[in-house]
């Protein structure tokens, strides 16, 4: 068994990222409430110990007595020397008292702690992995949906759109492929908690980076977005080159990388501006007919 179990600890340790010593620490934590629970060892100083000759023991620390009060607690010389030859009264000594079938019990418990584990350890990178992509755009499908949530399977984790995070005229079927801005990622007792939403001003200035190459290769940038969702989006751009256009770099030929948009969108309008340090010039941008571009 022994030979069998560093093996699987340390695959666990390539595989899950669990470090041995730590799963092992568990496994004896868990042996030792096994233990006091089923052997009364409550009022006994003992604990577990694992080599890879004998597996899990339990070793119990007793104090060397010429007589006798206390034999949890306690141990006779006579008896102690049988044990180690050196020992005096007043030593303490570690002895081996592990039950009979103990063997069962171990097996049973480090088969739970290690399942258990994992389960955290999975929870940990499914966490981790999601975290660094809050404010990414992903695409997932529709699991089921209730009379406020939207809940979206992503392959290796389930996520959440809530009721005010969808935009209103949407609906969505079981199966539905949807595209969602990572809102949050939080730790929970269920399991990793991801939070999506398809109404935030992000989501639009995400949609917009998809589809203008010179805004992905940062040439022309997003400096605002405001939006009403469902309704109409404007974004304010502005080009670090020249002689690029940044308004139509996201119009796009005949209008094809806006509207794009506004199809993912589901109609919402959407208007670009060019955008300005100076107040004036800005204000008078938004507001130009000439200067502002929606598809619809």
């Amino acid at each position: 068994m022994n030979s069998e179990f560093f093996e699987a600890l340390n695959q666990l340790e390539k595989t899950k990222g669990i470090k041995r010593e730590i799963l092992l620490e568990a496994i004896k934590d868990a042996l030792l409430s096994a233990y006091r629970k089923n052997f009364g060892g409550q009022q006994q100083n003992v604990s577990v110990d694992f080599d890879g000759k004998d597996g899990f023991r339990v070793i119990a620390k007793k104090q060397v007595v010429e007589t006798s009060t206390n034999s949890k607690q306690e141990i006779l010389l006579s008896e102690a020397i049988k044990h180690k030859e050196d020992c005096q009264i007043g030593d303490i000594i570690d002895m081996e008292i592990t039950p009979f079938d103990f063997g069962r019990i171990a097996a049973q418990t480090a088969k739970q702690v290690i399942t258990q584990r994992i389960k955290e350890a999975e929870r940990e990178i499914t966490y981790k992995s999601f975290k660094e992509r809050i404010g990414e755009i992903i695409t997932g499908i529709v699991q089921r949906v209730d009379q406020q949530n939207i809940f979206v399977d992503l392959s290796r984790a389930e996520a959440t759109l809530p009721m005010k995070e969808q935009i209103t005229r949407e609906k969505y079927r079981v199966g539905d492929r949807i595209k969602t801005y990572i809102l949050d990622v939080k730790p929970s007792a269920r399991g990793t908690q991801i939070i999506l939403s398809r109404t935030h001003p992000e989501f639009v200035k995400k949609l917009f980076g998809l589809e203008v190459p010179e805004i992905y290769e940062g040439i022309v940038e997003i400096k605002g977005v405001v939006r009403e969702p469902g309704a109409r989006s404007k974004i304010a751009v502005y080009s670090k080159d020249a002689n690029v256009d940044a308004v139509g770099a996201c119009v796009g030929m005949k209008g094809m990388r806006v509207q794009a948009v506004i199809t993912e969108l589901s109609g919402e309008r959407v208007d670009i501006a060019l955008y300005d340090d100076d107040p004036e010039v800005f204000i008078k941008n938004a507001l130009s007919p000439s200067k502002t571009t929606s598809v619809t």
